[in-house]
């Protein structure tokens, strides 16, 4: 079912701001489009949602009034560990609409997830309206469950309505961060005229991709390529290959800046990551997560893929000689990395962030 909506009259005598909770927690495909969001509604008094130890608490609790409460994902099978999580869902419910009640809110912000459940309930049983964004092509279990219960569900994907046949669907893209939308400088010492590999695998980084990346990375370096390797944390040989054309790092603070330079991407999936892919129009070769829940990194590739802004692999059954060979092959063929550039950028919702935030300004009523 999709939303169409109507430009509401509003009181221009009205001074109070709107008062909107936030919830969002865990990962940065669920923080960022939430913090891109909440930066454009400065007319509105923003509080946020979150869970102890999470992302959030760095991210977030600088910005806005964060509250924690202790909830968890819900189990793929029903047994003691599901009554435990129910039992603790019910009592954060009860957490969450004491909140709504005491601060007078006025609506609820969600990007989904397992912090969605109780403030999507709460809200609800408050009679306070709720808007949803689902980033993936495949919505994740929250956001097929609770969906119907919410007053819009903004999908980054066209794709994912298909799966919410009973909510009401508002196509409005991803939000990204600024620096995205503005060209970045690059702090980082690689010559102009030289061909560019960016290598990233998500906020958790991906060790078997950079194993893979390292074994081919020799015959880039032959054919003239600098490689940009974004290795996350977790790599115990993050260190093992030294090169003057290859730079390896956890993280970079600034990678609008790495994307805009760069000539070809090899990344996860992540709704997160293709929306920066697409705003920056930077062809990429995609290797999806194989554990991400219902699979909806490979979903999220197939639409990318379908455009022609990406080559997909699974990653079970790509080889170093199969990577190595497809990146040679694509950046010896300038018009076909040319082609993919375009199709990423046809697939870019770059007002996403203004889009979501009216989006919020029509439905929450003062």
């Amino acid at each position: 079912m999709e939303l169409v909506l109507v430009k509401k009259e509003t009181n221009t005598l009205t001074k109070a701001p709107l008062r909107l909770l936030v919830a969002a927690s865990g990962t940065g495909g669920h923080l960022f489009p939430a913090i891109a969001t909440a930066g454009q509604l400065n007319d509105c008094q923003i509080e946020w949602l979150g869970v102890p130890d999470r992302m959030e608490t760095q991210l977030v609790s600088s910005l806005y009034p964060l509250h924690t409460i202790a909830v968890e994902g819900f189990q793929q099978g029903f047994g003691l560990g599901t009554l435990r999580i129910l039992g603790g869902l019910a009592g954060s419910i009860l957490q969450v609409r004491k909140l709504l009640k005491a601060g007078n809110f006025q609506g609820v912000f969600t990007t989904g997830g397992y912090i969605a459940a109780p403030a999507i309930l709460a809200a609800r049983s408050l009679g306070l309206p709720v808007i949803l964004h689902e980033s993936n092509a495949i919505p994740g279990k929250v956001t097929r469950w609770f969906s119907p219960l919410c007053t819009a569900v903004a999908i980054g994907f066209e794709a994912a309505a298909q799966h919410l046949p009973r909510a009401k669907t508002v196509v409005a893209g991803t939000p990204v961060r600024s620096q995205f939308l503005t060209r970045q400088p690059l702090n980082l010492p690689i010559p102009d005229s030289v061909p560019v590999i960016l290598v990233m695998g998500g906020s958790q980084g991906a060790v078997a991709v950079n194993k893979l990346v390292r074994e081919c990375a020799p015959a880039w370096f032959d054919a003239g390529a600098w490689v940009v390797h974004l290795t996350g944390n977790n790599d115990p040989d993050a260190e093992s290959l030294k090169h003057e054309q290859y730079l390896s790092m956890p993280f970079y603070d600034n990678v609008a800046s790495l994307l805009q330079r760069a000539n070809l991407a090899i990344s996860r999936s992540g709704a997160s990551a293709l929306t920066e892919l697409a705003v920056t129009g930077v062809p990429s070769i995609l290797i999806p997560f194989p554990h991400a829940a219902d699979d909806h990194q490979r979903f999220n590739a197939e639409v990318f893929a379908k455009a022609g802004a990406a080559v997909v692999f699974r990653q079970s059954e790509l080889t170093a000689d199969v990577l190595q060979s497809k990146v040679l092959y694509l950046l010896r063929d300038s018009d076909y990395l040319e082609k993919m550039s375009q199709a990423a950028s046809e697939l870019a919702v770059r007002d996403s962030t203004e889009r979501l935030a009216n989006l919020v300004k029509e439905l929450v009523v003062r």
